[in-house]
Formats: structure tokens, sequence, C-alpha cells
């Protein structure tokens, strides 16, 4: 997925560029570890939708903090859902009561495993509450506050403990609007357009002013995740549970070096 969403901004950079990608996903005959080919198809002019999402490239969070209760218009579920379609995938909208309800139960049981297995500790651990300096992973500032007895839906601690109080009246929204992604193909090629997906619909949040933050962990526990997929209805299995709203302005995490995700020389062959 994180290919699928790395491939997804190339693509809409060539655009910004005036370059048609010719995109061959998963080719043939090739090196068991290439996921995509990306081809020089000629000039083409950048359309303006591809020029918002472009714009909303830097300017994309993770927003791990309360949102507002303002709702979500439903012209901008719209973009989002047809933004997962355009990509091959599918985005469900969780919006019935007792749909919720089982959700929220997933999520509390999904966090309580994960956090019971020491080695899924140590690896949130090596992972979060970064240091200054660091270029990966996620620093203590982009957290969020630490989750407490009130709040409806489990989030990570991403702060190692360490988050300072919470200033009263700095609650979580109490409905948020859940999503769940999946891809309309399963496999590889499912997981590289649910990756495609995933990318146009947080870029495309972004440009509506839409905050996003993910309950990674119902689909990172089997049991739920199977659960979750039943509760939807769909064949394929979840790629991403989303938590959209109105957020305010988080600060921009490091990245890497663009040399350290770079290979001259593989480009060459």
């Amino acid at each position: 997925m994180a290919c699928g969403a790395a491939l997804f901004n190339l693509r809409l950079a060539l655009h910004g560029q005036d370059i048609r990608p010719i995109v061959t996903i998963l080719p043939a005959g090739a090196h068991p570890g290439l996921l995509a080919v990306v081809r020089h198809g000629g000039r083409k002019s950048a359309t303006p939708e591809q020029l918002r999402l472009l714009r909303a490239v830097p300017l994309r969070r993770t927003n791990r903090h309360p949102f507002s209760d303002e709702p979500v218009p439903p012209p901008a579920l719209y973009e989002l859902r047809r933004a997962a379609s355009e990509e091959g995938g599918l985005l469900h909208v969780v919006d019935e009561p007792a749909a919720r309800t089982r959700l929220q139960q997933m999520s509390v049981r999904a966090y309580r495993a994960q956090t019971a297995d020491p080695d899924f500790r140590a690896e949130l651990e090596r992972w979060t509450a970064t240091p200054p300096g660091r270029r990966d992973g996620v620093p203590a500032t982009a957290g969020g506050p630490l989750s407490e007895p009130q709040d409806r839906w489990v989030l990570r601690d991403f702060r190692g403990g360490s988050g300072p109080a919470r200033p009263p009246g700095k609650d979580f929204e109490t409905e948020p609007v859940l999503a769940v992604l999946t891809a309309q193909l399963s496999g590889a090629l499912g997981d590289v357009h649910a990756g495609l997906a995933l990318e146009r619909i947080l870029l495309t949040a972004t440009a509506e002013g839409l905050a996003v933050s993910f309950l990674s962990h119902v689909v990172e526990v089997r049991q739920t995740r199977d659960e979750l997929r039943r509760l939807i209805g769909d064949t394929c299995p979840p790629q991403a549970v989303l938590r959209i709203g109105r957020g305010y302005p988080v600060a921009a995490t490091p990245r890497r070096e663009v040399s350290d995700v770079l290979d001259p020389e593989s480009s060459r062959t």
C-alpha cells in the first residue's frame, strides 16, 4: 500500500510537469520485487484536478488530534468515494448506528490484542515518540493527546506515555466520519490499487479542507479484520479504516532524504 501511495504521487508529479505517465503495475516477467514501471508517454497538459491534488501533496498531514464537531458535507464525501473508485478502490462509510457500535467494539478489542503483545509494543516504541533530528517515525509532537476514558474511539499512544495533560474541553469529536477502504481486486494487485486509492483519498480530503487519521489496529489484527469485512459486506479484505472530519492545523512530520529512497543505478537497468 505504501508503494501504491508513492506511485500515485510520482504519477501526479509527472502530470505536474505536463508528462503523460504510462504505468504498468506488476509487469509480467519482471523482477518479483518490482511493483510498477513508469514510462514517459509524451506531453500532455495536467488537468485542473491533477494540479489541485498536486498542490495538496506538501499540505497533507495525518491529524491525530481532536476534530471539531462540524459535519462533513455530503458533496465532500462524494468526492472521497469518487477518489477511491477512480483508483480501483471502494470507500465504505460506516454511518448506521449499530454498525458503528460494532466497529467501536472491534477497535477496542484490536487495541487490547496489540498492546498485550510484547513484540508489537517494542516495534511501536521503536517508531514513535522519536527524538528531534530523526527523519523517520512519528515524533511525539505529532502523536496527539493521550487517550482518556471518555474517548469513544481508541487511539494509539504515539507519545510513549509522555503526552501532556489534555486541557479541559479538548475532547475528541463524538461522531467522526468513519470509512473503510477496500480494493476492487484481491492479492498484490489489489494492495497496490488500495495504496493508489488511499493517497488519492488523502489528497482529496486535504484539498477539501478535511483532516484524516487512521484506526489501523482494526485491520492489523486478523480477527477484527475478518469481522470488519463481514460488517461492510465486501468480498475483499479491508485495507484501511479512516477517521475523517474538520481538524485544526498540525505541523509536518520529518521525511527521509530523497537520496535515501532512490537507487540511480537500478534505474539504468
